[in-house]
């Protein structure tokens, strides 16, 4: 096996670069858009404050004293980096730590009234009951009548787009789109995907969730359908412990998600009700691992979790962030074979991932030549492109080191 190409660690003290702009602009928007969805008391409003101040002007700070996972912190970087400016640690670590430290200042960890209270829920909570969100529930009738195959190809669509998952459905429901200057699917190894979940299936199915809402609701189907269809008996929803990204699914947005569901009609409310009886039966299972918002790779995961990855038929990995940290927060040449990246993986295992951050992997000279010439680098953060990658293998070794390191 060729060597993996050496690729830097992403940072953020490039200006003009997608990660500054997120460190210097939508951060402070973020802190903004929190401070103004809640009646916050004043301890709170000094404190998000601070934290603005911090992550724009400042340094990245330690945790208190009495954090219950400060030890946790300390062992994945906090140690090394407290004292230096957001903008010179790991892009990847300073957006995780950032998340931390907003919870910190909104009194999510108590003790307090406070408590518990998720400081993004209500954007969360207008996504899920968006109108779009019944039309794309509607929409779901439609495939009833496809073949098995089609509807399974439109329900995987569904979830790669996430919200705009009409767009998933009608691509797969109706066949190919007309040929653009650049393609929407930059890598497409679904075929592999659905040969690791044949029918009759007696396996684990693992669906590493990204955000919530929209984005969950066509994850949720997708594990509906494959129960239904028999291509997994079990499946395993990982989830986040604590809010996080903003749009990051917890276990609270989870059930939201699932009486949305059953609250629909027709097909939808079929597949609510399943999944509800899949979880009472414990066919479906909620998960949410710590290292779930760890600031790390997955190179890194801890033994309980590389345990239960290597036990799965096949774990799908979803979204842009979970990506970033599948194969490494570095800026791959784009060429670099995806199955490369992924080799110290356990088992078998699937991206579905629209574009937004400039990590990529795994595309073909001539796809990358089209996009460049289309789009310049847009098209690495618009949103507007996705893939679909599978490395069926997954024997976990790494055969040259480059992927381990942070």
């Amino acid at each position: 096996m060729p060597d993996i190409p050496f690729a830097p660690v992403i940072f953020g003290n490039e200006p003009g670069s997608f990660p500054h702009s997120v460190l210097a602009e939508r951060h402070p928007a973020i802190i903004r858009q929190v401070r103004d969805a809640f009646p916050y008391g004043p301890g709170q409003h000094t404190a998000l404050d601070e934290l603005l101040k911090s992550c724009t002007e400042g340094t990245v700070e330690p945790l208190p004293a009495d954090a219950p996972d400060r030890d946790r912190w300390q062992d994945w970087g906090l140690a090394e980096y407290a004292g230096r400016s957001w903008f010179d640690v790991p892009w990847l670590w300073a957006e995780s730590y950032f998340y931390r430290r907003l919870l910190d200042a909104v009194g999510w960890f108590g003790p307090g009234a406070w408590q518990g209270i998720d400081p993004f829920r209500p954007f969360k909570r207008a996504e899920l009951d968006a109108p779009e969100t019944d039309e794309e529930l509607a929409a779901l009738d439609g495939l009833r009548d496809l073949p098995t195959d089609e509807r399974a190809r439109a329900l995987l669509h569904g979830s790669l787009w996430g919200n705009r998952a009409d767009l998933g459905f009608r691509l797969s429901a109706a066949g190919a789109p007309a040929r653009e200057p650049a393609p929407a699917l930059v890598a497409d190894d679904s075929e592999t995907l659905w040969s690791l979940l044949p029918p009759a299936g007696t396996g684990t199915l693992v669906l590493v969730a990204d955000n919530a809402g929209r984005e969950l609701v066509p994850d949720l189907l997708l594990i509906a359908h494959l129960l239904a269809e028999g291509r997994t008996a079990r499946a395993v929803l990982h989830v986040k412990p604590y809010p996080y990204y903003v749009s990051d699914a917890t276990t609270a947005d989870v059930v939201d998600a699932l009486h949305r569901l059953r609250a629909a009609r027709g097909t939808a409310a079929e597949y609510g009700r399943l999944l509800w009886s899949a979880m009472a039966d414990g066919r479906l299972t909620v998960r949410a691992h710590p290292f779930s918002c760890a600031p790390l790779p997955y190179a890194a995961m801890p033994d309980d979790l590389r345990a239960e990855f290597a036990a799965a038929t096949l774990t799908i990995v979803k979204g842009d962030l979970n990506y970033r940290r599948l194969v490494g927060d570095r800026l791959w040449p784009p060429t670099t074979p995806f199955r490369e990246t992924t080799a110290y993986f356990p088992g078998p295992v699937a991206a579905l991932r629209t574009l937004k951050s400039d990590v990529i992997t795994g595309l073909s000279a001539t796809t990358e030549a089209e996009l460049v010439a289309a789009e310049g680098q847009s098209w690495r953060t618009s949103g507007t492109h996705a893939l679909i990658q599978t490395d069926p293998k997954g024997d976990g070794k790494d055969p040259s080191g480059h992927v381990q390191r942070q």
